[in-house]
């Protein structure tokens, strides 16, 4: 099946300068992010107390948050979740056990609201020490995968080509994560599943292209132009690349509208990490290798002229 026809001739190369500009600015933006609202960590990473709670009455976020002033120390963050009238109350670290400290909470906002119905529907606790071990090890199997990652594209291709891939896969970890900085939205295992879900997609669409553009060398006696074969190859696996991404795209709006609050924030970081790994796998990897293989080209004449 082909929604694109294999001649396509795009000239996707020749407008690099405008693409990564905007990559740039994108790259900008989510360290802007990252330096003035930073990353609102879940419980699982931040530690704490998570009470999910169902009112029968309607209640407003600022009504239950000024209610918990008196009942839980520090800033509790409430979110609507679920169906109306359905919230989440998450609270710093706690010394009291799970079941006194939800019924602290269900209490004193039954005052508080004068609701004596509400429903504890969940708790959840992470120590302070086990938030901040998940986050060392969520870091470091971001760290490994790119790694991992950039020593297979070296094996099976050439340096230029696996640092293009891996640095357009730093930037699409970047950028999907200043999105999710910049809404606010919360990261969590579910997010860090995400993001080396979209590391996987993201490096795939590219070996796809780069293995196009290997066999076209091979074809040419590695005596084209390597722009030309690069646009071509492109152009090629076009198709290819818009029906995998779209079909991935399709699965990830479904959870997005469908899926409930607790996939929301894994599928909106899959919808924004994927449709940007595809299209930095034709903007940003491919003009990057190109730039690091002519950048070694010129080396080697200058290298060769000097001897």
């Amino acid at each position: 099946m082909e929604l694109i026809p294999p001649n396509t001739k795009f000239d996707f190369l020749g407008k690099k300068k405008y693409f990564i500009g905007f990559s740039t600015v994108m790259l900008v933006l989510s360290l802007l992010s990252f330096a003035t609202r930073g990353l609102r960590y879940g419980v699982d990473f931040a530690g704490g107390t998570v009470v999910q709670l169902k009112f029968q009455k309607p209640v407003q976020t600022e009504q239950i948050r000024t209610a918990l002033k008196s009942v839980v120390a520090g800033s509790p963050v409430v979110q609507s979740f679920g169906s109306a009238n359905e919230y989440i109350v998450q609270t710093e670290q706690s010394t009291e056990d799970l079941e006194g400290l939800s019924k602290k909470v269900r209490d004193g906002l039954a005052v508080a609201l004068g609701d004596p119905k509400i429903e504890v529907r969940r708790v959840e606790m992470v120590g302070p020490k086990v938030g901040s071990d998940l986050r060392k090890k969520g870091a470091l199997a971001v760290v490994v995968s790119m790694l991992g990652i950039l020593f297979y594209c070296w094996f099976r291709f050439e340096f230029s080509f696996s640092a293009g891939g891996v640095l357009a896969l730093f930037h699409d970890i970047l950028v999907t994560l200043g999105a999710v900085s910049l809404l606010g939205l919360e990261f969590d295992l579910t997010g860090l599943a995400a993001i080396l879900t979209i590391a996987g997609y993201s490096i795939n669409d590219t070996i796809v292209i780069f293995d196009r553009v290997r066999e076209n060398m091979r074809k040419t006696g590695g005596k084209g132009d390597l722009e030309t074969i690069m646009n071509r190859s492109v152009n090629e696996t076009l198709s290819r690349s818009v029906l995998t991404v779209g079909t991935v795209l399709l699965i990830a709006v479904a959870l997005f509208f469908l899926g409930g609050p607790v996939l929301h924030n894994f599928a909106f970081t899959m919808l924004v990490g994927v449709a940007y790994g595809c299209y930095s796998s034709i903007y940003i990897a491919s003009p990057i290798a190109l730039a690091i293989a002519q950048w070694r080209a010129r080396r080697r004449v200058t290298s060769k002229a000097a001897a």
